[in-house]
């Protein structure tokens, strides 16, 4: 985004506070972005076998074992996803 008149860009929230006050902040926005869907923390027990064979995935991969987990967790998924088409196909 543009500096407006000098002045340094406002925070989300800064933004959000003059939308809350009716205040016209359209020209914050381009319109040329995407919505990212919303992100949720959940808690997961691990078992203390099972965080020493992620912690040395991530190793592996030098990456976080936050991103071990969203890896495999996504492919679980898309496995579950085309067993169940394939089951449907029969």
């Amino acid at each position: 985004m543009k500096n407006i008149a000098g002045k340094t860009n406002p925070s989300a929230d800064e933004i959000a506070e003059k939308a809350a006050s009716g205040e016209d902040v359209s020209l914050y926005f381009t319109n040329k972005g995407e919505m990212k869907p919303a992100v949720q923390r959940v808690n997961v027990d691990f078992g203390v076998d099972m965080l020493k064979e992620l912690d040395a995935i991530a190793k592996e991969l030098n990456v976080s074992r936050q991103a071990v987990i969203k890896l495999y967790l996504r492919q679980s998924l898309n496995l579950h996803y085309l067993a169940r088409k394939g089951m449907e196909s029969k």
